[in-house]
């Protein structure tokens, strides 16, 4: 065992050569015009934002994709130069360190685009931003019939410069009928071509996320951006039917495990309750292991009772509640279990697999949410880098 890990009670594993195996399936799918961004916002979905950063960099991806400024600067203090797109919302009082940090900004809205042009006069420095169309999501973006007004307000500044426009699919992951994907992509090339026939010509446009990436290469344009898929997870299982019978051929691989180990071992009588509320009694003689990770590392409360874990490649059920930092799991027909034995959460030991998309199905909620509520206090280690 690595000697860091010999002093964890609970970490996250990373296989760096399954992820660089991920980008380069992926890749594969794109031409030599279509750039890659990575999105690693939320912690990489959990995996870790600057490792995960660098082993994209060092792979050949061009563009990181993140959530916040706090997320951007981050990785510049990590020494990392590639290209950075903050996605989410950026609030105005922060807006200086764009220019300190080069990064490049999602743009919808004139108070952040003229508080930019303020500031650009100031320090004499470009920034360089993203317009979000709005095309049907009905989130963040400007609309279609606000979008000469916005690029004239942009062009109002000499040093904001458009370097991207970009728009979100709602629906191209949760079904099999991608018409309304579709009419969202004919919104954007409608736009294009609007802004275009007036000689308002914009660099980078980007529009597929890793269903669309996957889906449709008319989606790809010169930069795509590829999220769960990078992970090696599929966004759904409707991606998978989709991608069969369109016959993509992709193979996907998570480079995630989740570990955490035993703490204590103790026999029970048959009727004995497990933990607060005495909400589950144990239904024989048997053996309980106390784990050393609970809700508050992300292992969701919800699965109180229901989930499971690996113990020496045995499916273990949880037993009552899970607490904050704890939780007590069935290890009666496991044989030899002994106190700091591993312990999989999620991924895979001897024959048995604990998937996210498993775990997200007992919650009622999705595996992207089972990997980036990952605590990111929690260590994590990669190996294969």
């Amino acid at each position: 065992m690595d000697a860091k890990i010999a002093k964890c009670k609970t970490w996250v594993e990373v296989d760096g050569l399954t992820l660089k195996n991920n980008i380069k399936e992926l890749s594969r799918i794109l031409t030599p015009a279509t750039q890659m961004m990575a999105v690693v916002k939320a912690n990489a979905y959990g995996h870790g934002l600057t490792e995960v950063s660098k082993i994209c960099v060092q792979s050949g991806v061009q563009w990181l994709g993140v959530d916040s400024i706090e997320e951007g600067i981050i990785l510049r203090k990590e020494g990392i130069k590639s290209f950075i797109l903050i996605l989410g919302y950026t609030v105005l009082e922060c807006l200086s360190e764009i220019f300190e940090n080069d990064l490049d900004l999602v743009v919808y809205n004139k108070e952040t685009v003229e508080e930019l042009g303020r500031l650009s006069e100031i320090c004499d420095k470009t920034a360089n931003l993203h317009i979000k169309l709005e095309t049907g999501t009905n989130r963040q973006g400007v609309g279609l019939e606000n979008l000469l007004d916005f690029v004239n307000l942009i062009k109002k500044y000499p040093k904001l410069n458009i370097r991207g426009i970009y728009t979100h699919f709602a629906n191209i992951e949760d079904t099999t009928n991608h018409s309304y994907a579709e009419e969202q992509l004919k919104k954007f090339k409608q736009a294009i071509n609007f802004l275009e026939d007036l000689n308002i010509i914009i660099p980078l446009k980007h529009t597929a996320c890793s269903a669309a990436a996957i889906l449709f290469p008319d989606t790809h344009f010169n930069l795509a951006r590829f999220g769960v898929s990078l992970y090696g997870f599929w966004p759904s299982r409707e991606t998978i039917v989709s991608a069969q019978e369109n016959g993509r051929d992709i193979k996907l691989k998570p480079c995630l495990c989740w570990k955490t180990r035993i703490a204590q071992i103790k026999a029970l009588k048959s009727g004995t309750p497990v933990g607060y509320g005495l909400t589950e009694k144990i239904l024989r003689d048997g053996k309980v292991a106390v784990l050393p990770v609970g809700y508050s590392d992300g292992l969701d409360r919800g699965l109180s009772s229901v989930g499971n874990v690996l113990v020496r490649g045995e499916r273990c059920k949880i037993l009552g509640r899970i607490c904050m930092n704890m939780c007590v799991v069935d290890i009666t027909h496991v044989t030899g279990a002994e106190v700091e034995d591993e312990v999989v959460l999620l991924g895979s030991q001897g024959r048995e697999v604990i998937t996210a998309e498993e775990v997200a199905g007992k919650l009622n909620t999705i595996h992207y949410e089972i990997l980036s509520r990952i605590n990111p206090m929690i260590p994590r280690f990669y190996s294969d880098i």
